[in-house]
């Protein structure tokens, strides 16, 4: 144990139970508060095992009683004395039953007055936790996130070791690849004009791995990119990068289903029931609205389309006349909750998304109330309760449009938001599940292009082939993406190790030889030495603590995190640096309003 000026500590302040009681300890730690009842002192002194109470009584030598009155919140404290059963006894911690008889007491350093209070579930603003942000991580709650997460980390290093991966670093400055997002750029001092960039992923070095014949590769990589925050996103995240050479689909999807059965168990105790779920990517978009479905609820969405094909209501008739689709939520007995003010306030969020309308149906104990059934038939609107067997209590919700993606991902929008105004959502479980076949790939509106929806080494599917060339909107690929309660953990796909392939959707992304090789020669050239079959994935390691703790944002689980605007207010990083540095640079700063 650690030594300070001669005290050698013996124990950790939140490890001491009844079974210590008569020993002698020494601890380290941090002022929790001080009581001072008079004649009576207590100290409770935290680290990050705990917190235990030090006594100061009639017995205790004046001068250290005297040290102990001084002593004030988050002073750091060295004390020696010995274990006791407490007279008052605290249940609601682990060393509620005894106090240390404090025999010797040195204050190690001496602290202001916090700008907040270092307590569990702080009512602090964010903002000012994250500018001290050395305080807020002394927080019990908060500590216990990062030592989860050492323990995630921890134990998936242990389980790909197991199964015969290698932990191969790739290095931090590479050439700038970008893959939909911007890449952070790093000037070269000695090459002027020239930059690195930080890895998005080390993509393109674990293929590389692969041809060097390591077999399986792994790295708890840290990923960098310059784009927007969410809830759910940082600018720098960790990624639990894998590799894997001579194998299918199949065998990738094993070693996921049974890292993740493997780390729930062993953290948290948790058995998770494999093989997990899997849904096509089509029929997760059909059900639920979404490409990472929450299906820890039900509301599946409900096609409407054949019951109102004859209709002459011009909303619904529009939609299907021009290939679109008319499409449900149903909210069971909701209609209390979900009144015309709360739907009103669904309808603008819905137009956010760019639906035209929100279509309804309440139905309360005074009858059906709908938005649209004077304009419907009788036996149209029969048609319509039937299929979505609406009951006295219940809510549709109804999409209609032509374009039949933006009804599901609309409907997969309010499908979450009904869903938490209705509280469906439960707590303490945590749904897996694969969504497989990905389009290979996405239409852009904007420019009139077929785009990769993953990156331009994922292999197309073997019987779609030959539509690359004749019908882009029908071939998907070998991709798979790991869900977890609404949220994507991980997405991976099998590589094309094929050079006539890989050329053939370099041009279908219109990208010429020259083009591709400028961007990615060192792989083409590598691939034409020998190059295995091989696939792999990244699971986010910040996402996937956030999941298991059900934290509501990344910044919970990471020690030093940015905020929304990709800043950190502890260090007040970005900032400029002088002209002296850019000038060994080559660069010149050209500001722009912001």
């Amino acid at each position: 144990m650690e030594t300070i000026n001669g005290l050698k500590r013996t124990h950790s302040c939140g490890t001491l139970t009844a079974a210590d009681i008569g020993k002698t300890v020494t601890l380290f730690g941090w002022v929790q508060r001080q009581r001072d009842l008079g004649s009576l002192i207590f100290v409770d002194l935290r680290d990050r095992t705990g917190i235990v109470q030090l006594a100061f009584d009639e017995n205790t030598d004046k001068a250290i009683f005297d040290k102990a009155f001084a002593v004030r919140s988050e002073y750091v404290l060295a004390a020696v004395g010995v274990v006791r059963e407490r007279s008052s006894k605290n249940y609601e911690i682990p060393t509620g039953e005894i106090e240390i008889e404090v025999t010797e007491l040195r204050v190690l350093a001496k602290s202001e007055t916090p700008p907040f209070e270092i307590a569990e579930n702080s009512n602090t603003g964010e903002l000012t936790r994250l500018k001290y942000r050395y305080l807020d991580l002394r927080r019990p709650d908060l500590q216990k996130n990062i030592i989860f997460r050492h323990k995630v980390a921890k134990v998936t290093r242990d389980y790909f070791d197991e199964n015969g991966f290698i932990e191969i670093e790739t290095p931090m400055l590479i050439r700038s690849t970008p893959e939909g997002a911007r890449d952070f750029l790093v000037p070269s001092r000695i090459h002027n004009g020239s930059f690195y960039a930080l890895p998005q992923s080390p993509q393109l070095y674990k293929q590389l791995s692969m041809v060097a014949g390591f077999d399986r590769y792994m790295q708890i990589a840290r990923c960098f990119r310059d784009e927007d925050l969410r809830a759910d996103r940082q600018p720098e995240f960790t990624q639990i990068d894998l590799e894997m050479s001579f194998v299918e689909m199949e065998d990738v999807l094993a070693i996921g289903e049974g890292y993740m059965k493997r780390v729930f168990k062993d953290v948290m105790g948790i058995d998770i029931p494999t093989p997990l779920p899997r849904l096509t990517f089509k029929e997760a978009m059909e059900r639920y609205g979404s490409d990472k479905p929450d299906t820890r609820y039900g509301m599946e969405l409900i096609d409407l389309s054949e019951i109102v094909k004859n209709t002459e209501f011009v909303v619904f008739k529009g939609a299907l006349e021009n290939g679109g689709s008319v499409r449900a939520i149903k909210a069971e007995n909701a209609a209390s909750i979900l009144t015309r003010k709360e739907i009103d306030k669904l309808t603008e969020m819905a137009k956010g998304s760019g639906a035209k309308g929100l279509a309804f149906i309440r139905m309360t104990d005074e009858g059906m109330s709908s938005s649209f059934a004077k304009f419907m038939s009788e036996d149209e609107m029969n048609g319509i309760t039937e299929k979505a067997a609406l009951k006295t209590g219940d809510v549709l919700l109804v999409i209609a449009d032509t374009n039949n993606s933006k009804v599901l991902s609309i409907l997969g929008a309010l499908r979450q938001a009904v869903a938490k105004k209705l509280d469906l959502i439960p707590e303490g479980q945590y749904n897996l599940l694969w969504i497989t076949e990905f389009p290979f790939f996405e239409y852009d509106e904007e420019t009139g292009e077929w785009l990769a929806m993953h990156h331009p080494f994922t292999a197309p599917m073997d019987d779609c082939l030959d539509y690359l060339e004749t019908d882009k909107a029908k071939v998907r690929a070998k991709c798979y993406d790991l869900v977890l309660n609404g949220i994507e953990l991980s997405s991976g796909s099998i590589r094309i190790t094929d050079p006539a392939l890989q050329s053939r959707i370099f041009d279908l992304l219109g990208l010429s030889k020259e083009e591709a090789y400028e961007k990615f020669g060192y792989l083409l050239d590598a691939f034409r030495y020998g190059a295995p079959p091989h696939g792999g994935m990244g699971i986010g390691l910040d996402r996937l603590c956030m999941q298991m703790l059900g934290c509501e944002s990344l910044r919970d689980v990471v020690a030093y995190p940015k905020v929304q605007n990709a800043s950190e207010p502890m260090t007040e990083c970005p900032a400029p640096v002088d002209n002296d540095q850019l000038g060994d640079l080559g660069i010149a700063v050209i500001r722009t309003e912001e």
